[in-house]
């Protein structure tokens, strides 16, 4: 018989983004593996992004419970829709280009809301989960965040029903880049520090997508933890050609930190001094890209050389990865941003496009790029570096010779990390 596993997330399509993509796919093969998933999220959450292409993804046969959620984004909505949406999707503009109704915002959400404007899900949650829990006579609970306060909702079942609990990380907690942008006073700061340990050291198991956020962890917990990547997934798309022009494209979000200045400069130069690449090169922007990354780019890269699409279903994420002449992946350089791997990264790998990543040194996507060969990692430092390989890829590309050779990209198939999943079940 199946072992039964209640799977708590907010994150479920039809909501756009990463955050969706890595439990959507645990359900999906789960059940090859003797275990049968049933998914709890909210009934009328506030989702930055929609993606109705994913509501095709869910397996019919998976029990999805429902119950309501009252977030403030809804009622913050009511002063400043686009301020609430800029916050609530993640895009933080810097400190000195804040309106004061995003300056208060940012405020009241890192000051009043913690761990974060979810948590009023928790209470109600707890309850009705601890009689559906009884009742259906559930195994295992698996929590899965951020927000963080889907956590605490583990935390309470754990403490009163006594389940199997394993807490799933997707990025850090205090560590995270955004943390430091909330204005938290100290009382705030300690209460989410002390938060971060009672789940840390109560959960039976901590699950992480990343080495160095393992490491982090590890000085902070004695339970078990162990990195479950992201990964990619095979999917029917139509017939793709590559792009005629010579495109670099980014695909996400792209924050007002994860601006890397070197590349803008570098582009540029390579535009004014060559005629042939100012004539092929395009930066293809597809995401949500902050006002100050933009005017960056357009500082050293003209108009004509810059398509801006926007946010596009997965499905259009995907189709561009494999038309694009080339991908870049961008990271905010801190030391805290060494741990964060994003989802995306698996599926440029097997998209048959060359990789041009652009973050802190010794990082986990730095490794994974050069285990894998599917790309060139650089630091924000490294413009001769980057020069000398955008021209070597432009001549490649010239040559209709630009291309990849990976290797062991199966580790990271999403049925592959379902299996080590449901070991741990």
């Amino acid at each position: 018989m199946p072992k039964k596993a209640l799977i708590i997330t907010y994150y479920w399509p039809p909501a756009g983004g990463p955050g969706v993509q890595r439990w959507l796919k645990f359900v999906k093969y789960l059940p090859d593996f003797d275990v049968q998933p049933i998914v709890y999220v909210p009934e009328n959450p506030s989702y930055p992004m929609l993606d109705n292409t994913l509501l095709e993804e869910i397996p019919k046969e998976v029990t999805i419970l429902k119950q309501p959620i009252n977030e403030p984004y809804k009622l913050a909505e009511f002063f400043s829709k686009q301020s609430s949406k800029t916050i609530s999707s993640g895009v933080i503009p810097k400190e000195k280009k804040q309106t004061v109704m995003q300056q208060l915002m940012l405020y009241v959400r890192g000051n009043y809301f913690i761990p974060d404007a979810r948590k009023a899900w928790v209470k109600p949650s707890v309850t009705y989960l601890s009689e559906y829990i009884k009742k259906h006579h559930i195994q295992t609970v698996i929590t899965t965040g951020p927000p963080h306060s889907i956590h605490l909702i583990g935390l309470q079942l754990k403490a009163t029903l006594g389940v199997k609990w394993i807490a799933d990380f997707r990025d850090p907690w205090t560590t995270i880049g955004y943390h430091k942008k909330l204005k938290l006073s100290t009382s705030a700061a300690q209460k989410h520090e002390h938060m971060e340990k009672q789940v840390l050291s109560t959960a039976d198991h901590i699950l992480v997508t990343s080495e160095n956020t393992k490491k982090e962890f590890a000085t902070k917990s004695n339970q078990p933890i162990t990195v479950i990547t992201n990964g990619y997934d095979y999917q029917p798309l139509p017939k793709t050609k590559k792009d005629r022009s010579f495109s670099l494209a980014h695909i996400g979000s792209l924050l007002s930190e994860r601006n890397p200045k070197v590349l803008w400069k570098v582009l540029g130069k390579l535009i004014k001094e060559d005629k042939g690449f100012k004539d092929a090169f395009v930066l293809k922007l597809i995401g949500v890209v902050s006002d100050d990354v933009l005017q960056e780019i357009r500082k050293f890269i003209p108009e004509n050389n810059i398509e801006i699409v926007g946010y596009v279903n997965h499905i259009e994420a995907l189709v561009s990865q494999r038309q694009s002449q080339l991908l870049l992946m961008i990271e905010i350089d801190s030391e805290d941003t060494k741990a964060i791997i994003p989802g995306k990264l698996f599926e440029y790998m097997v998209a048959e496009t060359p990789i041009i990543a652009v973050g802190p040194q010794d990082s986990d996507v730095e490794h994974i790029l050069k285990a894998t060969n599917t790309g060139r990692y650089f630091g924000y430092n490294a413009e001769t570096e980057l020069k000398v390989y955008l021209r070597s890829c432009f001549e490649d590309y010239r040559n209709s010779a630009l291309s990849t050779h990976p290797i062991g990209l199966q580790q990271y198939s999403r049925k592959a990390l379902t299996k080590k999943l449901a070991e741990l079940i």
